[in-house]
C-alpha cells in the first residue's frame, strides 16, 4: 500500500508493472487515500481499490474508530486473503494500516524508511538506498518483497494504454499546473502571464485547472491578462488525465499533477526551486526539469529560488521538448 500523496501514489505504479512482468499471475489490492482512489484503478494489475480517509478521520480519531466508515474499511480489508502486504510508504500511518491485513508485511528497514519507527510494524524489513529516486526505491522494494530481479529499464507506469484518448495530441494547447500545496513552491503569477503570452505567439491555447478557491482566483487572474488562456471548470483526476491526453504539453510547479503528466507520457516542463529532483522530480520520458539557478544556495529563500526561473527560459525549454517529443 501507498496511501498518499498523489505523487507518491503515482511513483508506485512502475513497481506494479515490473511485478506483473516478472510474475504474470500476480494481482494487487491497493489501500489508498480516498482523494486518489481512482489512480490505482487505472493499472491493469490492480483488482480492487480500498479507499481510506485517514486525512479526514484523524481530525476526530475517537469518533472514527467507533464509526461506520472505519468498520467498513476494516471489512473491505478483510474480504480477501493476502499472501503478502507491502507498505511502500514507510510512514507510521501506513505501517499501522498495513498490520490490519492478515498477512506478512514487507517494508523498508529503519535506515531506509521515511519514518524509521515504521519498520517495527513489519515482519520483513528490507534495505533500499535512500539516495535514489522514489520510483526506483519502490521498484527495488517490490522486487525484494516478491522475489524477482529489478529490471534495468526505465520504469513503465503501465496506465497510458488503459486511458481513453487519441494517440496524437489533438488540441494545439498547453496545460498550466500553477497550483501546489506548498506556498514557497509557487511560481510568480506574472510569470505565468508572460509564459501564456509566449505561447500565444505559436497559436497555442492555455488551459488553467484549479483545485481550491485560491487556485481558481489565481487562474482567473492569469486568464484576465492572457487572451489565449481559459480557466477550466473544476475537474477530477480522470478529467485532468483525459485533458492531458489531448494537449501538446504541460508546464507544472512541484505538484502531483506534474507526476500525472509523466505517468501518461505527456511532455512536461516541471519547475523546481528547493526540491531535490534526483529523488522526487518528475520521472519518465519527455520530462524536463527546470531547476532554479539559485537551487542549492542556502541563503536564497524558496520563493526567491522560484522567482529566479525566468519565463523566457521555460519557454525555450518547452520548445525544445516539443521538438523532441
Amino acid at each position: 500500500m501507498k496511501m498518499s500523496s498523489l505523487g507518491d501514489v503515482i511513483h508506485t505504479l512502475p513497481a506494479l508493472t515490473d511485478a506483473v512482468s516478472a510474475r504474470p499471475d500476480l494481482r494487487f489490492d491497493w489501500a489508498v487515500e480516498e482523494a486518489f482512489a481512482e489512480v490505482p484503478a487505472w493499472h491493469p494489475a490492480v483488482e480492487r481499490v480500498i479507499p481510506i480517509a485517514l486525512r479526514r478521520w484523524r481530525k476526530q480519531p475517537l469518533k472514527t474508530l467507533s464509526g461506520t466508515e472505519w468498520r467498513r474499511f476494516r471489512h473491505e480489508l478483510g474480504l480477501a486473503h493476502y499472501d503478502r502486504v507491502i507498505d511502500a510508504q514507510g510512514l507510521l500511518k501506513s505501517a499501522f494500516v498495513s498490520r490490519l491485513a492478515d498477512a506478512p508485511v514487507f517494508g523498508l528497514d529503519k535506515h531506509s524508511a521515511r519514518e524509521g519507527a515504521a519498520a517495527m510494524a513489519y515482519q520483513h524489513r528490507l534495505s533500499v538506498p535512500r539516495e535514489m529516486h522514489a520510483v526506483e526505491r519502490t521498484r527495488q522494494l517490490f522486487a525484494k518483497s516478491l522475489d524477482y530481479p529489478v529490471p534495468g529499464n526505465v520504469g513503465d507506469y503501465g496506465v497510458r494504454d488503459a486511458m481513453p484518448g487519441t494517440s496524437e495530441a489533438s488540441q494545439p494547447g498547453l496545460l498550466f499546473f500553477h497550483g501546489t500545496a506548498r506556498k514557497e513552491k509557487l511560481w510568480p503569477q506574472s510569470y505565468w502571464v508572460e509564459l501564456a503570452r509566449l505561447a500565444e505567439t505559436k497559436a497555442l491555447k492555455v488551459w488553467l485547472p484549479w483545485g481550491s478557491d485560491k487556485e481558481r482566483e489565481r487562474a482567473q487572474a492569469i486568464a484576465e491578462q492572457s487572451a489565449n488562456a481559459q480557466v477550466l471548470p473544476r475537474l477530477d483526476l480522470r478529467g485532468i488525465a483525459n485533458l492531458l491526453l489531448e494537449v501538446r504539453a504541460a508546464v507544472a510547479v512541484d505538484t502531483g499533477l506534474g507526476h500525472l503528466a509523466a505517468a501518461l507520457d505527456v511532455p512536461a516542463v516541471s519547475l523546481y526551486g528547493p526540491t531535490r529532483t534526483a529523488l522526487i522530480g518528475s520521472y519518465g520520458r519527455h520530462q524536463s526539469h527546470m531547476v532554479s539557478p539559485l537551487a542549492g544556495d542556502n541563503a536564497a529563500a524558496a520563493d526567491a529560488q522560484m522567482a529566479a526561473i525566468q519565463p523566457e527560459a521555460v519557454w525555450a525549454k518547452l520548445l525544445t521538448l516539443l521538438s523532441e517529443a
